[in-house]
Order: C-alpha cells, then structure tokens, then sequence
C-alpha cells in the first residue's frame, strides 16, 4: 500500500534566473532529504562540469551552488502517492506552485528534468510565457541521457550558446 510522500521545498532567491524543475524525488533523494540524492543521478556531475566545478560535498555546499550560479531547483510535484522511484508510479499528487517562484524570482528559463516533469508542467501551465525545455531525465534509470545535451540546453539558459 502506497502513502503520501512529500517532497522539498523550492531552493531559490530573488537572483534566480533558470528553474530546473525535476518530477519528485527518489527514495535516496527523499533520505536523505535533496534533490538528486542518488550518487548515481547525473545531475549534480552534469551541472557542475558545465559550470567548471567540482559537485560539493554537502547539502549546504549544493544550495551555495546553484545559487551562486542563478539556479532555482524544484520538483513539478510537491507530495503524493508513490511506491519507490519510478515516475510511472506517481499518483494523486499536488503541483507544485510555480507561477509564485515565477513571481517571486528573475527566472527567465525553465530545464524540465525528464518527460514527467514536462508532461505534468505543460497540463498545469499550458499558458506559461517563460521558456521552457524538455530534457532527458538525469536519472541512472535513464539509458537516453547525454551530458551533452544538457551543456547544450544550460549553453541557452545562460546564454553562452
């Protein structure tokens, strides 16, 4: 029997220009309470390589991170019912609140980490005027990934393309 899982809240400032908005966390994410807590997600490598940094170490050194860098981490649902990690598996969930980071921040682009973080934020703001990008899920289950895509994609989110 699955229960409600809850997931983090949004890790971003006022600064914020590029939101990368996964779909809930996994259930290493979810022990150890971060986003992309799986030493085997991609994410952390690919964002910091893009950027010429090593992945820090900590919690703390990963909010200084995409901080630093204008990123605002966040997950499309905020709490449901899953059992494991599998996006197929999420259900009776509650969208995240993204038209008030949007508000509350400089984002100007949005990466969508994976085809159910996408198919979930075009249903819930199909009228959304930020940019948006679909990209390939970071997660180890994800045999399509490639770094290179992602360093394309952060290339126009940061305007170095």
């Amino acid at each position: 029997m699955s229960e409600i899982k809850h997931g983090f809240s949004p890790v971003y400032n006022s600064e914020s220009e590029v939101l990368i908005l996964g779909s809930f966390p996994s259930v290493k994410s979810r022990k150890i309470e971060f986003y992309y807590g799986n030493p085997q997600n991609r994410f952390w490598r690919t964002v910091c390589s893009f950027f010429g940094e090593a992945v820090p170490d900590s919690t703390q050194g990963k909010c200084d991170f995409v901080l630093k860098h204008k990123i605002a981490l966040w997950d499309i649902v905020t709490q449901c019912e899953i059992i494991g990690s599998q996006d197929s598996k999420i259900k009776n969930f509650t969208v995240a609140d993204i038209k008030t980071l949007l508000q509350n921040s400089k984002i100007r682009y949005i990466i969508l980490n994976g085809s159910k973080a996408y198919e979930i934020f075009i249903k819930s703001f199909p009228d959304t005027k930020t940019p948006y990008e679909k990209l390939s899920s970071t997660s180890p289950a994800n045999t399509r990934f490639t770094a290179e895509e992602w360093n394309d994609a952060l290339s126009r989110a940061f305007g170095r393309a």
